[in-house]
């Protein structure tokens, strides 16, 4: 404070801060550099949560999404090279249908992963499962044939759903209230980060029939991002007072079993046809439309680039327009869309395909949150965990399904995506009435 003149005084305020954002703060420096200078009498941003994080909510967010980027990775890579492995091993549809079939046998190393959260913690067995879906995805790099990339796949894929699982629960349990859809919202945006750094390595597989191996060695770095978050990463203050707090009497047990049934029927109708849409894809593209691995990941770059922007706006009209309407709008939309994809060629492939991951990315936030609140902490691990089984018999059920019915349609995708994607209409239905 200086005075200018008699009576009168230049007040000058200095603000020192700084974020506690693990990683991803310089995203939030320009933000919230400008905020601070104009600040508003309400918290209300349109980069930021409804509620304002403290340093703990911050510093555990940043550090789940970067974790979240090797799980994105690791959930991409099979669906993005199987058809390459097929190739260089001399297999057909039924038997890649077979793989992505098989290697969902591994959520049942999720359940026995996420209900054993319940009991020892979830920081413990969020770094174990890391690190371990790590390893066995760099161990598939070595497969003599492709019922070992099947195999390693298998175990790969249980603790990495195990490890997705464990992080939304960890957001769940440490986020408020009302920001547990847009964290929802941000970590699926880093999970999508993780998914196209699988795409950005796809094209050595151009290379040589085995430079789709590539891919998998790449996954093994990971596990040092995950030892790296784990040093850093708290256990959630709901688990460490959930020993002090009672089970849960007859009647909250009846309503969460009743729950429980109801998400996981959603989740079953959901993966029989975002598996065999997802995982087909490349197959597709390469077979049926003679696009190189080059051009599969082009291809995947323009058309899954953009979800982003559905799933900010879905996080923002879920907070502001309700879950139910943006979730069962977005299912909707995105099924029809991505069905119609399989059966379109030139500009409208591209076109449909863009559209039905924007609209279906926008469905996420404001369903990802349901599982995780209707639980509570004494078995929100195990019923997500069983939510998560579900999902993975459905999605098994629709790559049986899908590839088998490809190949007795002269190898068309379309006719078979067609028919699953009643499912995500029907859930929709069960959304809005429910």
């Amino acid at each position: 404070m200086t005075p200018v003149a008699p009576g009168r005084w230049r007040v000058v305020e200095t603000i020192d801060y700084a974020l506690a954002i693990p990683v991803w703060g310089w995203l939030f420096h320009l933000p919230v550099r400008r905020a601070v200078r104009r600040r508003r009498d309400e918290f209300r941003y349109w980069w930021a949560p409804p509620d304002r994080l403290d340093r703990r909510a911050a510093t555990v967010l940043g550090l789940l999404c970067t974790v979240q980027v090797v799980d994105g990775y690791l959930g991409t890579v099979l669906t993005q090279t199987l058809t390459f492995a097929a190739d260089e091993f001399g297999r057909g549809n039924t038997a890649q249908g077979l793989v992505f079939g098989g290697v969902r046998v591994g959520v049942l190393i999720a359940l026995v992963t996420v209900a054993a959260a319940d009991r020892r913690g979830r920081r413990r067995l969020l770094i174990a499962a890391g690190i371990g879906a790590c390893a066995f995805t760099a161990l598939g790099a070595a497969a003599p044939d492709l019922w070992f990339v099947g195999l390693t796949q298998l175990v790969a894929r249980g603790l990495s759903t195990a490890l997705g699982i464990l992080i939304v629960v960890v957001a769940a349990e440490e986020m408020p209230a009302r920001s547990r859809a847009w964290a929802a919202s941000v970590l699926v945006l880093t999970a999508g980060l993780g998914s196209g750094m699988a795409v950005w390595v796809l094209p050595v597989a151009d290379l040589s029939p085995r430079g789709w191996r590539v891919v998998y060695l790449v996954g093994g770095l990971g596990a040092l991002v995950v030892w790296w978050v784990g040093r850093r990463l708290p256990e959630t203050r709901r688990f460490l007072r959930s020993t002090t707090v009672p089970a849960p009497d007859g009647e909250a047990a009846r309503r969460r079993r009743d729950r429980l049934v109801l998400l996981g029927v959603s989740a079953f109708l959901l993966s029989m046809f975002a598996a065999p849409a997802s995982s087909f894809q490349n197959d597709f593209l390469k077979d049926e439309r003679g696009f190189s691995a080059s051009r599969v990941s082009l291809f995947t770059l323009v058309t899954s680039t953009p979800a982003g922007l559905g799933i900010l706006l879905g996080g923002h009209l879920a907070e502001t327009r309700g879950r139910r309407p943006v979730g069962a709008a977005g299912l909707v939309g995105g099924a029809v869309c991505t069905a119609a994809a399989y059966f379109a060629h030139g500009t409208n492939l591209w076109l449909l395909t863009l559209a039905g991951v924007v609209i279906g990315a926008a469905a996420v936030p404001a369903l990802a949150v349901y599982g995780p609140e209707l639980f509570g902490t004494h078995d929100r691990g195990r019923a997500n965990g069983l939510i998560v089984t579900v999902g993975v018999a459905g999605s098994a059920v629709g790559l049986l399904t899908a590839g088998w019915l490809s190949d007795r349609l002269g190898g068309e995708l379309g006719p078979a995506l067609a028919l699953l994607a009643l499912g995500p209409v029907a859930v929709a239905a069960l959304v809005v009435t429910r």
